[in-house]
């Protein structure tokens, strides 16, 4: 069931969404050659205590850290470790959220690792671009597949791969709520947007097939063909006015 949330509610979502924002803006700054993905966990879990919120990954569904940090061909769910060292030309995809007033935030980006290839380069720059142009999309009376068809249609024309089995969400005072946010899909058709609704919409492009697999670890979800992956995620507010951005600073 959706949950449409109140002008109140959304003002009280905002907050919940800059911590998250600030908190993936500290960890993207520290994303360099030699640092392990648990530092980079441990500035966004202090970062988001410091602020008086809950970092809503941490336990969810037993996840054991407040960021997924997934590298090259990992697309999600990467775990932090303090043995698993970022090396010069590695693309990381943080994802991590933050809880406060009972509302959560979440968001995700890719980022670079010293000097990167121009094929990871334009990879993460295709899918940051699918990310607006699904946010474009979500417009209050249009459907849930308009994004998704936005978001895909912008991909594909790239030569790249959408990825099936994960999905963006609706957020509120859960941190996965409905509907589901395909990033691929029929324009016209799903879901009718509402204002009031609030979603995460994050593209998970590939940079060869969408076919994905997990890794033992049970989390880390990886390219099955081993191609990079990018990420790219924002909580938005849907409105009569058009779609506002929440986690963007």
């Amino acid at each position: 069931m959706v949950v449409l949330k109140t002008a109140r509610e959304i003002e009280l979502m905002k907050e919940a969404c800059y911590i998250s924002a600030m908190a993936l803006k500290i960890a993207g700054e520290a994303v360099e050659p030699g640092v392990s993905t648990a530092e980079i966990d441990k500035l966004a879990y202090d970062y988001i205590i410091s602020q008086g919120a809950t970092p809503n990954f941490l336990h969810l569904y037993d996840f054991p850290a407040t960021a997924c940090i997934s590298i090259n061909n990992e697309v999600i769910h990467g775990i932090p470790s303090k043995k698993r060292i970022i090396k010069n030309g590695d693309i990381v995809s943080i994802d991590l959220g933050a809880a406060i007033h009972g509302f959560n935030g979440d968001n995700a980006a890719t980022f670079p690792a010293g000097d990167i290839s121009q094929q990871a380069q334009r990879l993460c720059e295709v899918t940051e671009q699918s990310l607006y142009k699904g946010i474009e999309a979500a417009l209050a009376g249009r459907r849930i597949g308009d994004i998704g068809a936005a978001v895909q249609q912008h991909c594909e024309a790239a030569g790249y791969g959408v990825v099936r089995d994960f999905v963006g969400h609706g957020v509120g005072k859960k941190l996965h709520e409905d509907p589901s946010v395909p990033n691929f899909g029929t324009a016209g058709r799903g879901a009718r947007l509402l204002p009031g609704m609030t979603i995460a919409i994050e593209p998970m492009i590939t940079q060869g097939d969408y076919a994905v697999k997990q890794l033992s670890d049970g989390w880390t979800i990886v390219t099955a063909d081993g191609s990079l992956a990018a990420h790219f995620e924002h909580t938005v507010a849907i409105t009569k006015d058009g779609p506002v951005i929440m986690t963007k600073i």
